[in-house]
C-alpha cells in the first residue's frame, strides 16, 4: 500500500526556496549571534516543545559537525541491523528532529539528512522549557544530553492568588500564598538546549536549511520525500518531526488533527535585569522559585531561564487565559512575536492588571512587544506512529498541553525509544512495531494528563480564595490519580508513574 500526503497550503507561508546544505550552528552567545524573530519553523504552536521554536543564532555556511560524543548507553557497533548502512530523512530540525537524527546516525545509518524548512535564520522567542531533575539525569546517562548543558535550578513552586478585597496583596505585592509545592526541575532556554543537541550530532548528519517538504509517501520497502522544487528523494526511512501540522502525520494517520482546548496562552520573555524597574526589584522573587498565579479562568506560570550568553538570566512567563474575542483559531497557529497590535497588547495589560497581584502584573507588562506572542492551546494523540517506512516523533506524534511540563522530555524520549528499538530489532518491521508499541501508550497518557490538568487549573478551576495548603495538596493529588507523567515518564516506562 502506498502512503502519500502533501503539505497543507495553509502553512506554506514564509518558506524559502533556496537550500543551505551542510550548515554549522555557531555558538549562540558569540558576537555573530543575534536575536531574531522571523517566520515559524514548521508551525506556530502553543507550548514548550520541539517544532515551533528555533534559535536566536545566525547560521553560517559550513558542515554541521558535532562532537559525536554519545554516552556509553547508546554507543556500540554490533546492533541496529535494520538502519545500518541505510538512508534516513528527518523532516524538521528542531529538538525532536535533531535528537532523531543523532539516534539514526548512531544506529549506523550511512546517510542522515535533516530537512529544515526555515531558510537560514530560525525563529526564537526566548521560550523557556523545564525538565524534571530525574528525567534530565536519565537523558544524560543515556547520552542524549551533556551533563554541563546550561540550565537554571528550580526547587519550589509557589502558588499564589490575589488577596481578599480589603486585605490587599501583601507588602511586596506578591499576593496571598496558597501552597509551596516541591519542584525538582531545571529550566532551559529553548535555543540553548537545541544547540546542545545540534552540537552532539554525529558527523554524518546533514542539516539542510530552506528545504520545505511538500509531500511524503512510501510503503513497506522504502519511503520518499518531495520538496518544493518537485524533486523526490528516496530513503529507507522518513521520520516526521515536523510538528503540529505535520505533512508526515497526514500520510501516517490522515484522520488525526490537533483539537483546540478552548483557551490560549500568551507568552513572553526578557532580560532579568529589567526586574529592577519593579517595586522591590528582583529581590522580591527568589531565583529558585517557579511562580503560579491563579485566577478564575486561568493562571500564569513564571520562572527564570538561562540567557543566551553564559551567566545571563531571562524571565519567562506563560499566561493561560480565555480566548480573546478577536482571535479566530483555525488551526494551531498563533500570533508570532512582534506581530501583536497595540490594542491586543493593551488587552493583555488589562488582563494582567485585573487578575494578578501587582508585582506579577508588573512583571508581565515589562515584556517588550517583540518578545510577546500568543498561542492557542491544542492537543492530539495519534492512533499510531508508524505506517510503512514512515515514523512520527515529537509533536508530529503527540501534542500535549504545556501544563504537563514534559514537552522537551517527550521529544527526547521518543528519539531514545527509536534508538533502543533499532538496537533490539533486526528488521524494519520489528523496529517500527517496537517503537510504536512503546511510545503510543505513553503519548496517550500524557495527552490525557494534560487535559486533566487543563480542566483543573483553567477551565474548571476551584475557587482559589477558599484554598489553603492542605486543600491544594489534596487537589493536586486528585489530578494525578490514575495518571502518570507530570514532568515526563521515567525513561523506558510505559505504565503510569506512581
Amino acid at each position: 500500500m502506498q502512503l502519500v500526503a502533501q503539505w497543507p497550503r495553509l502553512s506554506e507561508r514564509g518558506t524559502g526556496k533556496g537550500r543551505a546544505a551542510y550548515r554549522r550552528v555557531p555558538d549562540i552567545a558569540s558576537p555573530g549571534a543575534t536575536d531574531k524573530h522571523v517566520t515559524d519553523t514548521h508551525v506556530t504552536g502553543m507550548h514548550v516543545t520541539d517544532t515551533q521554536h528555533a534559535t536566536d543564532a545566525r547560521l553560517t555556511d559550513a558542515r554541521v559537525t558535532g562532537a559525536g560524543t554519545a554516552g556509553s548507553a547508546i554507543a556500540g557497533s554490533g546492533e541496529g541491523a535494520a538502519v545500518r548502512g541505510g538512508s534516513v530523512a528527518v523532516v524538521g530540525g528542531s529538538i525532536a528532529g535533531s535528537a532523531f537524527a543523532g539516534a539514526a546516525a548512531r544506529l549506523g545509518a550511512e546517510r542522515v539528512v535533516v530537512l529544515e524548512r526555515s531558510p537560514g535564520r530560525l525563529e526564537d522567542r526566548g521560550v523557556g522549557i523545564c525538565t524534571h531533575n530525574d528525567r534530565f539525569d536519565e537523558l544524560v546517562r543515556a547520552g542524549h544530553l551533556a551533563e554541563d548543558t546550561r540550565r537554571h535550578r528550580l526547587t519550589i513552586r509557589r502558588w499564589v492568588t490575589r488577596g481578599p478585597v480589603g486585605e490587599g496583596d501583601g507588602r511586596d505585592g506578591r499576593g496571598r500564598a496558597l501552597w509551596g509545592q516541591p519542584f525538582p526541575f531545571h529550566s532551559h532556554h529553548w535555543a540553548v538546549l537545541w544547540q546542545a543537541l545540534r552540537e552532539r550530532a554525529p558527523e554524518q548528519v546533514e542539516f539542510r536549511l530552506g528545504a520545505t517538504v511538500t509531500a511524503v509517501g512510501g510503503d513497506a520497502e522504502g519511503a520518499w520525500v518531495e520538496e518544493a522544487d518537485g524533486v523526490r528523494h528516496t530513503h529507507d526511512l522518513v521520520i516526521g518531526a515536523d510538528g503540529y501540522r505535520s505533512v508526515v502525520r497526514a500520510a501516517v494517520c490522515p484522520q488525526a488533527a490537533p483539537e483546540f482546548a478552548g483557551y490560549v496562552c500568551w507568552r513572553g520573555s526578557y532580560d532579568a535585569a529589567l526586574l529592577a524597574d519593579l517595586p522591590g526589584g528582583a529581590a522580591v522573587w527568589p531565583e529558585e522559585e517557579c511562580i503560579t498565579v491563579c485566577y478564575r479562568g486561568g493562571q500564569v506560570v513564571i520562572y527564570r531561564i538561562p540567557g543566551l550568553a553564559p551567566g545571563s538570566t531571562q524571565v519567562n512567563w506563560v499566561f493561560y487565559a480565555p480566548t480573546p474575542a478577536w482571535l479566530r483559531p483555525d488551526g494551531p497557529t498563533g500570533i508570532p512575536a512582534g506581530a501583536l497590535t497595540a490594542g491586543q497588547l493593551d488587552g493583555l495589560r488589562q488582563l494582567a492588571d485585573r487578575h494578578l497581584p501587582p508585582y506579577w502584573a508588573g512583571l508581565v507588562t515589562l515584556t517588550p512587544r517583540e518578545r510577546t506572542f500568543l498561542q492557542p492551546v491544542y492537543d492530539l494523540a495519534t492512533p499510531r506512529r508508524t505506517a510503512g517506512r514512515l515514523l512520527l516523533g515529537g509533536d508530529a506524534a503527540t501534542v500535549v498541553r504545556p501544563h504537563n511540563t514534559s514537552g522537551a522530555v517527550k521529544a527526547l524520549q521518543d528519539a531514545h525509544a527509536f534508538e533502543q528499538a533499532g538496537r533490539a530489532g533486526g528488521s524494519w518491521p520489528a523496529l517500527l512495531a517496537s517503537y510504536d508499541r512503546e511510545r503510543s501508550a505513553v503519548g496517550r497518557e500524557l495527552v490525557d494528563l494534560g487535559r486533566t490538568l487543563g480542566r483543573a487549573q483553567v477551565t474548571d478551576a476551584p475557587d482559589w480564595s477558599a484554598m489553603d495548603g492542605p486543600a491544594m495538596t489534596a487537589w493536586w493529588q486528585h489530578q494525578l490519580t490514575g495518571s502518570g507523567g507530570f514532568g515526563g515518564h521515567a525513561l523506558g516506562r510505559t505504565e503510569p508513574s506512581p
